[in-house]
């Protein structure tokens, strides 16, 4: 008899950044950090910086879709609620976060962001899809859907 494990994932806390290894199923149960134990999901996108962007990306099983916006930028404005909308319908199937490319300008040129707002979705540390331009939440979650 072959015992087997259920299949862990990782996912970083985005209130203090640690790894947390748990049962995939245990996903959307409300699950906190070992560390912090703050709710590794809130249903709302998380600000990324150069700091902690890649322990995020690099370091979590589950796909991270990041908004490069900035402040100034009147379709981002417009996209932001949005993209908050889409973090409580993806979430935790996707974490969703947000990268200020005014104050992360070392971020936004080592990914070539050269039009804002531009969505960049990650998995296992590499960007696998890009779409430049603001999208309605209907619009956002059906493209990131799509790119399994």
């Amino acid at each position: 008899m072959t015992l087997t494990s259920p299949l862990r994932i990782i996912v970083v806390c985005p209130h203090c950044h640690a790894a947390n290894r748990l049962p995939a199923e245990r996903l959307a149960d409300g699950a906190t950090c070992g560390k912090c134990k703050a709710r590794l999901f809130s249903g709302k996108p998380i600000e990324l910086g150069a700091a902690n962007f890649d322990s995020h990306i690099g370091r979590s099983d589950i796909p991270v879709l990041v908004d490069f916006w900035a402040p100034w930028c009147g379709p981002c404005r417009t996209m932001a609620p949005a993209f908050a909308q889409a973090a409580q319908q993806l979430e935790p199937e996707f974490r969703l976060a947000k990268v200020n490319t005014e104050d992360e300008q070392q971020l936004a040129a080592r990914f070539g962001i050269r039009s804002i707002p531009t969505l960049a979705l990650f998995r296992n540390g590499r960007e696998v899809a890009r779409q430049a331009g603001a999208m309605d939440t209907a619009s956002l979650v059906r493209w990131v859907r799509s790119q399994r």
